[in-house]
């Protein structure tokens, strides 16, 4: 059995967002669903999701390996390093390493099957002992590098992946006390599911599959006397059907939970972190931007999370950071919520747990790296002295006008126009996917602002200008 490799005791309370020295190896690899990533819009750019890392190179003894499927536009690469006092001096301690063309499968499995790459990540790394590697998911892939390389992970191990999912999830929740949707886990057949809908009853019901992305992996049914396959059902990915829905189903397994329709409902999520030495805190909650055709589907977000909420959504959270840090989890990762109303105030309940890097992280990244803020629990903020720092994020942001252009010219186009970020006032835009413009005209960026409303207004204003009529 593959295990991950431990830290040392120096780095016994390391986190990716406030890294001092040694090196850390960027494997971005999609190490996910193959079939829900080919659904999403340029998913191969979404590797540059993570360079908002290079911004960590303000650490004069830090140094930075990232890799990727394909080269990476040396224009964003400088835009990233722009951010810094001096990008020169920060460019010598940057190895960008690429496997150069358009691989078949996830980055990382690529680069198990070419020993030359192998061969060249270790030359890049100088100190073994004071280096780790940062993936994106970690699967047993990202392990088996880990081996090869003989560096620790920043990611818990696939031994506990089961936590991550919709059904481990429900698990974690229980073992924290923390409410959820009623509910059955681990059923592995349709016949399980549908043995499942009787005893919730009829109405509408939802159901995800275990391992998922993004939403992509879910159906909502409207359950009545007859079997769900002759209910109406809406399925969040456009090309799914009851066929290929109860393949998965068999392959992955599901939960099955009743649908909440609380008026107003909202869906904030927390973002935590546990370090090697165990030691967790919640770093961050968001309100939750959906779509799609059940409204479940990631389309960005904004911090922090409602007021009215936000102190529930932090304090369940941070139960089930606890319960997962006694598991032996460490990294970054994410858990999404409903926030129902009550007489009482807004209740939290868990919808699912990410094991992972996931859609909140890199705004979030952004925003404390450029800004030089942290994170203060009591108003849910992010503080530079006395100033809250706010921000709107997406990654959806494209338009026909915007394909074949290159990311230098974006990058141009947003300061042009005002749109870039102030390094004295701390506001502006932080942009992201720009490898996405030229083929698909889509990028993502992160609206900071001083207020809720300046960053609101900040993001709008960036939309009309880079995607006309939106």
């Amino acid at each position: 059995m593959i295990t991950n490799i431990p830290f040392g005791e120096k780095h016994s309370r390391l986190s990716i967002f406030e890294p001092n020295e040694g090196t850390l190896v960027v494997i971005p690899s999609l190490s996910l669903p193959q079939d829900e990533l080919r659904r999403i819009t340029g998913a191969r750019c979404y590797e540059e999701r993570l360079l908002f890392l290079l911004m960590a190179l303000r650490r004069p003894a830090l140094r930075l390996v990232y890799l990727t499927s394909a080269p990476v536009d040396p224009a964003i690469v400088d835009y990233y390093l722009s951010f810094l006092d001096d990008p020169r001096e920060a460019r010598g301690r940057l190895e960008m390493i690429h496997l150069g063309g358009r691989p078949t499968g996830p980055l990382t499995e690529e680069i198990l099957r070419d020993p030359g790459m192998i061969a060249r990540i270790r030359r890049a790394v100088r100190d073994t002992e004071d280096a780790w590697l940062v993936p994106f998911v970690v699967s047993e892939a990202e392990e088996r590098l880990s081996s090869l390389l003989g560096l620790p992970v920043y990611g818990p191990a696939t031994a506990l992946a089961h936590l991550g999912s919709k059904s481990g999830g429900r698990l974690v929740a229980e073992d924290a006390k923390v409410p959820l949707a009623r509910g059955f886990a681990d059923l592995r057949s349709l016949t399980e599911v549908e043995h499942a809908a009787r005893v919730l009853g009829e109405g509408r019901l939802m159901i995800k599959l275990n391992n998922s992305y993004s939403g992509l992996g879910n159906a909502v049914v409207v359950k009545d006397d007859r079997p769900l396959t002759a209910c109406h059902t809406s399925f969040s990915a456009s090309d799914e059907n009851w066929t290929t829905f109860a393949e998965k189903i068999a392959e992955r397994g599901a939960v099955i939970e009743e649908f909440v329709e609380g008026r107003p409902l909202y869906s904030p999520s927390a973002l935590a972190r546990i370090t090697p030495g165990g030691a967790y805190d919640v770093v961050a909650t968001h309100d939750q931007v959906l779509g799609g055709a059940n409204g479940d589907v990631y389309q960005g977000c904004t911090f922090p999370a409602r007021p009215e909420y936000r102190e529930a959504v932090g304090e369940c959270a941070e139960r089930i950071a606890a319960v997962l840090s006694g598991r032996g989890v460490v990294g970054v990762f994410g858990m999404d919520f409903f926030a129902v109303k009550t007489d009482g105030g807004y209740r939290a309940l868990l919808c699912e747990i990410n094991l992972r890097i996931g859609g909140t992280t890199h705004p979030f990244g952004a925003a404390l790296l450029t800004t030089g803020a942290v994170y203060d629990p009591g108003s849910g903020t992010l503080k530079c002295g006395e100033q809250s720092k706010y921000y709107v994020a997406t990654d959806n942001c494209a338009a026909d006008c915007l394909r074949g252009r290159t990311p230098g010219e974006v990058v141009e186009m947003v300061r042009a126009a005002g749109l870039g970020f102030d390094r004295d006032s701390l506001t502006g835009n932080v942009l992201h996917l720009l490898g996405a413009v030229p083929e698909y005209g889509k990028l993502g960026f992160t609206s900071i602002g001083d207020s809720a409303e300046e960053a609101a207004d900040l993001h709008r204003r960036t939309l009309r200008a880079l995607c006309p009529g939106s």
